[in-house]
């Protein structure tokens, strides 16, 4: 749903089996916080490497406790009880922030306003999509649909945008800090990016053009998945077994990019990507109305007006920094290219140059040749209960904190194997809760992705109400009794980084929920769950946890090694398909109208910024689905890894469980969420602002360390 001004939606997501022999457990030790490990299986990793069951009921006391322990959910129909009561709520603190005589901060009020409205909205949002039954999801989207809008009847009520103005110009009735100032500012801004300070017929334009662009956000989503049919006369006889057959006609469903055959690979781009006119006008649509949008509320461009409050902000600047990466990605580049092209000439003898349908297959095959272990041959090392030990373990030495596995009650869950976790602090107690949804199933949602279900924020009695969040990935689930779910290298990678999303939503302690961990700039969200993927590569770290489900050996120190290295490789040609991407979306989202067609300024900036050729007749940008959600903040990810990057060479890098720095991370950086500006975030724990110059060098940096110890420099 796209809900904005008061509201910032979350999403950016058993029991103890008995305990098997020779699994590792890791244990912290006295005054290194290094982890060692000996060999038992800990009930902890136990109930990881089993996949939860439905428990009979032999309490009778223990009725059904509600989704998520909501009482109103203990069926589909709570949803139309909670949102009732939200909007009673809401009245109530619309009523007292508008009041003359009011008593509180009116920043108190617009975040109990907000924390209102999420609880149920963010719990919503989740459930539509994720729920295996459909009268949940059903009711979830109409409550979806209903709260959006009141939040807009809410971003266009007067006298709430009067009653922060007011403060913001004159002061509160009562005393107010730096931060109650700040967050006051993030919410008029949030006010003001849904037009509440325009003219009756402006605003009137403003919230058709909002429900215009949410409408073709969702035809281009749609569209950007859409199988391809051609006549299967089209195809030679020898490639059509390998795509679906409909009747006389082929189903190309996606690129195939992993395919041993560059034959099948091409084929798959180039009828996939092949240009679709509607798609095509739905884009321009977007992009138009987008651009109308942001020059009706004060801004130049979209850019702009997606990017105030950022670390870079000035989309002059984001066009700098793509531009100064990408003149020092270029040499980088070529060294990988030059390795893929000999790959392809091991399997096609002739093979000139390398084509848009290469990196992926050929990348992942060095990457394999460095490793010198096949993906098969290291998922037994890699059972998902050992690799949650790793975490935990990893947690307790950097943060103090334990992962401690819960029983839920009955009804709790949406669905029988989903695992509940307490994050509980050695002096501070629990400080949140993760659900692990982490097996696929029949229509749920293929991505990994992290919910909030229920912002942190100090409440006025003192207490803290905890965060709770979902972190849903796609595992394949245990077979039987005897083998656990096996991990391959990404997946591990994968379950690292939204463990660095969670923990951003668990350690954070703010005052506001409005800011409360990822709730916070783009730019500024991935950087913990990117910093994550850095302890998944070091050797030092996986060396803790990668053993043998059966037997409790551990990987061999040189296979870890490689494995880790073979993570490294080829990152600047994947960096610059990374920069390429970022400046399209800017291009696309800067001045209009374009200067040309969206294709036609594709093939100009993959000519400028990518050093593998265009092919004619295909337009990749009409799958570009991220152009949805992140419009104009695309390259975020790169300055995300350029900090991330940063903490790690400076912080980490010596000592990757360093309590001392932990500590440090924690209360500089995740603790504040988005309460501080996240350039002040990144100085305080630096020493040093974030400028284009030092955010390129950190990439640059670490690449070069990389290939260092790949022995290639």
């Amino acid at each position: 749903m796209n809900y904005q001004g008061l509201m910032r939606l979350g999403r950016i997501q058993p029991r103890t089996s008995k305990i098997l022999k020779s699994f590792g457990h890791f244990q912290t030790t006295g005054s290194t916080n290094h982890a060692s490990y000996v060999s038992t299986w800990t009930p902890f990793a136990a109930a990881f490497n089993t996949r939860p069951q439905k428990k009979l009921n032999l309490r009778l006391n223990r009725e059904n406790a509600g989704l998520f322990c909501i009482p109103e959910l203990k069926d589909h129909t709570g949803f139309y009880l909670l949102k009732q009561n939200a909007e009673h709520q809401v009245s109530k603190l619309v009523e007292e922030a508008s009041s003359k005589s009011r008593k509180r901060k009116i920043v108190t009020i617009f975040d109990e306003l907000s924390d209102t409205l999420c609880r149920v909205a963010d719990l919503a949002d989740f459930v539509r999509v994720s729920h295996p039954r459909n009268d949940f999801a059903q009711a979830a989207e109409e409550i979806c649909v209903e709260l959006s809008s009141l939040v807009e009847r809410l971003n266009t009520n007067l006298s709430l945008h009067t009653a922060l103005k007011t403060v913001l110009e004159e002061g509160d009735v009562v005393p107010t800090d730096a931060l109650d100032k700040r967050v006051t500012e993030l919410f008029m801004f949030d006010f003001e990016q849904s037009g509440i300070h325009l003219a009756d017929k402006q605003r009137e334009q403003f919230v058709q053009l909002n429900e215009r662009i949410h409408m073709l956000g969702t035809f281009f989503q749609r569209g950007a998945q859409k199988p391809v049919q051609i006549p299967k006369s089209k195809l030679p006889e020898n490639l059509r077994h390998v795509f679906g057959l409909d009747g006389d006609n082929i189903m190309v469903t996606g690129l195939f990019s992993d395919h041993y055959s560059s034959i099948v690979r091409e084929a798959a781009y180039r009828i996939f990507l092949h240009p679709d006119q509607h798609q095509a006008e739905v884009l321009d649509a977007l992009l138009t109305a987008r651009y109308q949008l942001a020059r009706l509320v004060g801004f130049d461009t979209y850019s702009q007006r997606a990017n105030r409050g950022t670390m870079i902000e000035s989309p002059d600047k984001i066009t700098e920094f793509l531009d100064l990466l990408s003149d020092k990605l270029k040499p980088r580049s070529k060294v990988d290219y030059d390795v893929m092209l000999r790959l392809k000439q091991e399997q096609e003898r002739g093979a000139k140059e390398i084509m848009p349908w290469d990196p992926p297959y050929l990348s992942a095959i060095g990457r394999q040749q460095r490793s010198a272990m096949a993906n098969m041959d290291s998922l037994p090392y890699f059972s998902l209960g050992c690799v949650m030990e790793g975490l935990n373990q990893l947690f307790q030495c950097l943060f103090a904190v334990a992962l401690q596995h819960v029983e839920m009650e009955p009804g709790e869950a949406w669905t029988e194997d989903i695992y509940k976790l307490a994050v509980v602090h050695k002096t501070e107690g629990v400080l949140g809760y993760i659900y692990c949804d982490f097996f696929e199933r029949f229509g749920k949602p293929n991505q990994d992705c992290h919910f909030t279900i229920q912002g942190g924020r100090r409440r006025e009695d003192g207490s803290y109400q905890h965060p709770i969040v979902v972190l849903q990935l796609s595992f394949s689930g245990p077979r039987g009794a005897s083998i656990p779910t096996l991990l391959s290298p990404g997946n591990v990678d994968n379950l690292f980084h939204e463990f660095g999303h969670a923990m951003h939503s668990m350690l954070g302690r703010t005052r506001y929920q409005h800011v409360t961990g990822t709730r916070c700039t783009t730019d500024f969200a991935e950087v913990p769950s990117v910093l994550m993927e850095f302890f998944a590569a070091d050797p030092r770290v996986v060396t803790t946890f990668a053993r043998h489900y059966k037997t409790g050996e551990p990987m061999k120190g040189s296979a870890v090694i490689n494995l880790c290295d073979s993570k490294k490789m080829f990152a600047a040609s994947d960096m610059q398909q990374q920069v390429f991407f970022s400046i399209l979306d800017q291009v696309y989202h800067g001045p209009h109208p374009l200067n040309g067609s969206t294709t036609n300024i594709l093939a100009e900036m993959q000519a400028k910024y990518y050093s593998i050729n265009y092919v004619p007749d295909t337009a990749w940008q009409l799958r570009f689905s991220h152009l949805v959600g992140y419009g104009a903040r695309y390259y975020a990810y790169l300055v995300s890894r350029a900090v991330a990057a940063q903490v790690w060479h400076t912080c980490f890098k010596d000592d990757p469980f360093s309590r001392s720095m932990g500590t440090r991370y924690r209360e500089e950086m995740l603790a504040f969420g988005g309460e501080k500006h996240p350039r002040n975030l990144v100085e305080g724990m630096l020493g040093k602002s974030p400028t284009v110059e030092n955010l390129v060098d950190s990439l640059i940096y670490d690449m070069d360390e990389s290939v260092k110890s790949l022995g290639q420099l």
